[in-house]
C-alpha cells in the first residue's frame, strides 16, 4: 500500500527523512541551545545533502556533547585530532574545528544577548509564512539570510554563509517553506507567532 500523505517534493521515501519533515522542519524552535546545535549541524551540510547530516545527528551529538557549548569550547586539538577517525560524524577538519569555534563564539555572544533573542531578532520575532506551491519556488538565501550570516560571522562564526543561514531559518521555523499542499503547512502555519 503506497502512502497517501502529501510532502513537500524535496522529502524522498526514507522514513527519516519523512519523520524529519514531518515532526522537526519548519517548526518555531525557541531553545537557545538546540538553535545553536541546528546551527552547527546545517554548517556539516555544505557540499552534502541534508539526508547525509541526518542519517550522522546522533553521531555528531555524541561527538560533541550534545552540543553543549560550555563543553565544546573547551575541546582541544587532541579531540580534533580523535574526531578526524570518527566515522560517525563528517570528517572534515574545517567543519569539525568550525564546531569548537561557534562554541567559543556562542559563550561570547551570549554574554549580552540570549542566542534565541540573537537569532529570531532576523525575522522581527515572527515566523514568516510563505506560500509556495512548489519547493523549487523557494528562494535559497534572503535578504534576512544574508543579515544573519553577515553578524553571525561578525560574532566569530563559521560556516555561516546566506545560503546555509537560510536552510537554518527553513529548519528552525523562522519561515515556513512548506509547500501549500504539503499536508504540514497548515498546522506549521498555525505554530507561527
Amino acid at each position: 500500500m503506497s502512502e497517501s500523505v502529501i510532502r513537500c517534493g524535496w522529502v524522498s521515501d526514507d522514513p527519516l527523512y519523512q519523520q524529519y519533515h514531518d515532526e522537526v522542519w519548519g517548526r518555531p524552535e525557541f531553545d537557545s541551545q538546540q538553535l545553536f546545535a541546528k546551527l552547527c549541524l546545517d554548517g556539516q551540510q555544505a557540499g552534502l545533502s541534508w539526508i547525509t547530516i541526518l542519517k550522522k545527528q546522533a553521531g555528531f551529538e555524541a561527538a560533541f556533547h550534545q552540543f553543549d557549548p560550555v563543553k565544546i569550547a573547551t575541546m582541544t586539538e587532541e579531540d580534533v585530532e580523535r574526531l578526524m577517525q570518527n566515522r560517525e560524524i563528517i570528517r572534515s577538519r574545517a567543519k569539525i574545528n568550525a564546531i569548537i569555534t561557534n562554541a567559543r563564539a556562542y559563550l561570547e555572544l551570549t554574554k549580552s544577548i540570549e542566542f534565541s533573542d540573537f537569532i529570531w531578532q532576523f525575522t522581527n520575532h515572527k515566523t514568516v509564512v510563505n506560500s509556495w506551491p512548489d519547493y523549487r519556488q523557494a528562494p535559497t538565501s534572503t535578504a534576512e539570510s544574508k543579515a544573519m550570516a553577515k553578524a553571525l560571522k561578525k560574532a566569530g562564526f563559521k560556516f555561516v554563509g546566506e545560503t546555509i543561514c537560510y536552510a537554518f531559518m527553513q529548519a528552525v521555523g523562522m519561515v515556513n517553506d512548506h509547500t501549500t499542499d504539503c499536508h504540514c503547512y497548515a498546522s506549521v502555519r498555525e505554530l507561527a507567532n
